[in-house]
């Protein structure tokens, strides 16, 4: 794809505005990276001192000293405290940032073409769908702003389930271990925040290369209604397919316009998807016999002498297996259903807005699918950051049962499902869907439109009923009662 339409160009342009200014970042990278910099991949926590065979007292200053620097920001300007909490966002914001390396800055050309492919593929999506658009900016984004700007959301998602590890790491450790770390501990906390860190940034690192869109992952990761792009990332992946880039694009545009619809007129669904990862992580566990075993033969002098040894405890714990429990799977079930039925309606509706106008739509629907299958972005996410794979199965049926919702009623009767969070469909209901359809067509999805109107109709219906009855409004009746005996008309 040497000339990508609306204004893309494809990666490897030697635009003298792409190539003077990848020249200056790499000059930055290469005096960045010093052997002792945190952010050199082959050092990434900044230890100087090997293996020792015995302690030397002289080393300790010069032990701790490192220990200080590499706490106060595994690379010059961290502002202090940034590393405090169960994470350390800054580890994973520089090691990210030096596994993007390189990138192409965006042209505004390139801003302009996102807009105006986004502009073009709302229009198309008000033919399918009764949410109104939602897009009220459309930009394009570099990796590295989308490692800033998803930066927020990554850090909702992680801090509880790095949290509950951290505290569950601390409560359940061997007591002669305790004993000896007690003293540590502080340590010991802020090496656990590098320890994630330091997984979060190679998982952001690589997914910021990879990601189409802001919604690439299932989640909204841009600021309420913008809809975004990421140019460098699309010309490499149109690269690979046979399909008319200019089909590729406003494909992409569509589903990312089609997703920033529905996160924003479905008021609850940004909530239940954050709140749901928070949920499985309240009740991680972590079974401790390794680690138990592992500090069994633990020499604190060797801690003393060789750091390395420390940092492999600690990163050691870190990627321990959370075990998962009944509560916890069903909250992973919650979410990857959810998800699916993201996907699905997206699926459905950019199809039906594509069919009659992009030739490629239906490949194109394939291509994604395929990329889901082999593990894209979406699932390695999730895979690292909660234990869940999106499988591509539930995503398959998702989609299935919001177009036999489409044939059964109309977009009104299919939209509406998302009117609430109990109208929705579960697990059982994608795998067996004609239950839920019926009860939808049934007027399932119509209790919650107005729920005052329902209760006034119930309250109606239940006077009618009385009145019928010959009951008065205090429960009594007008008919005489069953066990007094009859009255005699004629009688004096």
């Amino acid at each position: 794809m040497s000339d990508l339409p609306f204004g893309f160009s494809p990666s490897g342009d030697d635009d003298d505005e792409r190539r003077s200014e990848n020249k200056r970042r790499a000059d930055k990278s290469d005096n960045d990276a010093t052997p002792g910099d945190p952010g050199n991949p082959q050092n990434p926590f900044g230890f100087a001192m090997g293996g020792a065979e015995g302690f030397d007292p002289s080393q300790l200053g010069q032990m701790f000293s490192q220990l200080g620097n590499m706490f106060s920001g595994m690379g010059a300007g961290m502002a202090p405290g940034a590393g405090g909490g169960p994470v350390n966002y800054q580890v994973a914001t520089n090691l990210a940032r030096q596994q993007i390396g390189n990138f192409t800055p965006v042209l505004d050309k390139e801003t302009q073409a996102v807009a105006d492919a986004v502009r073009l593929a709302d229009v198309w999506l008000d033919d399918v769908t009764t949410f109104p658009g939602g897009v009220r900016q459309a930009v394009a984004w570099t990796p590295v702003t989308w490692l800033e700007e998803s930066m927020p959301t990554w850090k909702r998602l992680c801090d509880p389930v790095a949290t509950q590890l951290s505290r569950t790491w601390e409560q359940n450790l061997p007591a002669e271990a305790a004993q000896f770390a007690g003293p540590m501990m502080g340590m010991l906390t802020q090496m656990s925040g590098m320890a994630f860190g330091t997984q979060l940034g190679q998982g952001l690192g690589q997914l910021a290369k990879e990601v189409l869109t802001s919604t690439d992952v299932g989640l909204p990761l841009a600021p309420e209604g913008t809809a975004v792009l990421l140019p460098e990332a699309i010309a490499s992946f149109a690269e690979g397919l046979e399909q008319p880039a200019q089909e590729i694009i406003l494909f992409l545009a569509a589903r990312e316009a089609a997703h920033v619809r529905l996160f924003t007129h479905v008021g609850w669904l940004r909530q239940r998807l954050l709140s749901t990862v928070e949920e499985y992580a309240r009740g991680i566990s972590i079974d401790f016999s390794g680690i138990a075993d592992m500090t069994s033969g633990i020499d604190p002098q060797e801690l003393l002498s060789d750091p390395s040894k420390l940092e492999e405890l600690i990163g050691s714990s870190a990627s321990f297996e959370p075990t998962t429990t009944p509560e916890q799977q069903a909250a992973l079930a919650r979410l990857e259903t959810l998800l699916a039925l993201v996907e699905g309606w997206v699926e459905q509706v950019v199809s039906k807005a594509l069919d009659d106008r992009i030739p490629s739509a239906a490949a194109l629907t394939e291509t994604m699918r395929r990329r889901r299958a082999t593990g894209g972005p979406a699932e390695q996410t999730f895979a690292t950051l909660v234990g869940l794979e999106l499988r591509p199965r539930k995503v398959r049926e998702a989609s299935a049962l919001w177009r036999q919702l489409l044939e059964a009623g109309d977009i009104s009767t299919r939209d509406g499902v998302w009117a609430h969070p109990d109208l929705m469909p579960d697990a059982d209901d994608l795998d067996h869907p004609a239950a839920f359809i019926d009860g939808v067509i049934g007027g399932g999805a119509s209790s919650f439109d107005d729920p005052i109107a329902q209760l006034e109709a119930t309250l109606a219906q239940e006077r009618a009923d009385q009145e019928s009855r010959g009951d008065k409004p205090d429960g009594s009746a007008d008919s005489p009662d069953s066990d007094d005996p009859p009255r005699d008309s004629g009688a004096s």
